[in-house]
């Protein structure tokens, strides 16, 4: 089932395991629940972790046998990490044992366990349940301790077309998921957001991106324009505070009324309606050169401020107070404050991740070639640092950032403030994997969905 790679400094990994919790799966009481680590997606983890610069180097890895490929990032809590599968498998792997406390298989699995039809969502942790998607479509309640199935729900009516590829999110009660294409962006298909009843599994609410003026779950023929994809790794960001939501669209027709190609569009915390959109004045372009505004999704940085990237390797600066330069949405294009080029100037596909340290906002993001480090002042944002190799989405935990190079050259960690590089983590190849970083261990799945494979590891260091 697993595989250990003992560290020479036998010592230290002893006495990380002991910080880290008991043989028999006891934690700190610490819990990573989702992607990005809160509803916002910050990427912005706990202040303390039990890892550090000291210790970093010296930690111990186990890799656990998955039956699948996790092209996602896992979550955590109660002393176990679960992932979900790109076949749509949702497994539990004791933390402390790293050994597989349970595994569920959503039913059909066998019918398209090896083919194109694959999911890249990450699960989602609330109290004692689990929330999952599969590539059939479907959305599963299960529970944490046991992997037993509690509900399911579709929140597509052609799995076949219709992608759920981003990481499933909660607020107020609703568990928050989207729609995409798959590979190819064979049509038809709509992105669209579901929010679902977290209690009862209830499909409440739909917004669909394109057609947006029906107000259920569309038959994808029925909508004479495809397109317009929600497949950001971050999927939906819930703002703090109001509760509403943003998620940003891919490649498809815009009319500022019904269709809603490459924007960035404001919900209210139920998905019922539109509030705001923002749309680049060069939209039409964009959709032109399969050039997609969202391949990555809105990243908060406080003071009513969002940053938001793209295939055309541009960052924008946002105010979510008026996104498009008016306070509602409509057929208006640009209004943004601020373009700066992304780190390596490549497309960006990842989440960026947002760090609040002694009265400074970061913001990190890693595109295919370059990572780096930039502050907001003045209400601008301003490169401070970069580093040639390419990462997923990064994340921030115990004051330290940690990127993953999905080119097999390891996760590496660095001091955020300058980009210094403190350890690099031995790790194989991957697509969209992050990791998350909490009660003394790290863990990052390996692999890419893309290539349909129903083996797979996921990496413990501890």
């Amino acid at each position: 089932m697993f595989f250990s790679r003992a560290s020479a400094l036998l010592g230290l990994s002893l006495a990380l395991v002991g910080l880290a919790g008991s043989a028999s799966g006891a934690s700190s009481g610490s819990a990573w629940t989702r992607f990005g680590y809160d509803a916002a997606r910050s990427g912005s983890g706990p202040a303390a972790t039990g890892i550090t610069a000291a210790n970093v180097g010296g930690l111990r890895l186990t890799q656990v046998q998955l039956g699948g490929t996790a092209d996602s990032s896992p979550v955590y809590a109660g002393g176990l990490f679960v992932v979900t599968t790109s076949y749509g498998r949702t497994i539990a792997v004791d933390a402390a044992t790293a050994r597989i406390r349970w595994r569920f298989t959503p039913p059909g699995y066998s019918s398209w366990a090896g083919t194109a039809q694959i999911t890249n969502s990450s699960p989602l942790i609330d109290g004692g349940s689990v929330y999952a998607a599969a590539p059939n479509g479907r959305i599963y309640k299960l529970d944490l301790r046991t992997g037993r199935q509690v509900w399911s729900v579709a929140i597509t009516r052609l799995p076949g077309r219709e992608k759920i590829g981003t990481p499933l999110n909660l607020s107020r009660g609703l568990v928050l998921a989207t729609t995409g294409g798959y590979y190819g962006d064979a049509p038809p298909y709509q992105g669209h957001v579901a929010a679902i009843d977290a209690a009862s599994g209830r499909l409440v609410h739909v917004w669909n991106a394109l057609c947006s003026d029906q107000l259920s779950l569309l038959d994808p023929s029925s909508c004479r324009q495809n397109g317009a994809a929600i497949w950001a790794r971050a999927g939906v960001v819930v703002e703090p505070g109001s509760g509403k939501l943003l998620v940003a669209t891919g490649n498809g027709n815009w009319n500022g009324s019904t269709n809603w190609g490459d924007s960035v569009l404001e919900l209210s915390p139920d998905a019922s309606r539109l509030l705001q959109n923002w749309t680049p004045a060069n939209q039409h372009q964009l959709n032109k050169s399969d050039s997609d505004l969202g391949s990555t999704a809105p990243a908060l940085l406080g003071s009513g401020l969002a940053v938001q990237g793209g295939k055309d390797s541009l960052l924008r600066l946002l105010s979510l107070r008026r996104l498009n330069g008016t306070p509602a949405a409509g057929a208006r294009t640009g209004g943004e404050l601020q373009r700066i080029a992304t780190p390596g100037g490549h497309g960006l596909f990842s989440a960026p991740a947002v760090w609040h340290d002694g009265g400074r906002t970061w913001l990190f993001v890693a595109d295919f070639a370059v990572a780096g480090g930039y502050v907001l002042s003045g209400g601008r944002l301003r490169l401070v640092w970069s580093q040639n190799f390419p990462g997923t989405s990064p994340v921030v935990a115990g004051g330290l950032l940690y990127v993953y190079d999905p080119d097999g050259g390891g996760l590496r960690v660095l001091r955020p403030t300058t980009g210094a590089l403190v350890a690099t983590l031995p790790a194989g190849s991957g697509h969209w994997n992050s990791p998350i970083v909490i009660d003394g261990r790290i863990a990052l799945p390996e692999g890419d969905a893309n290539k349909h494979r129903l083996t797979g590891v996921l990496d413990i260091w501890r």
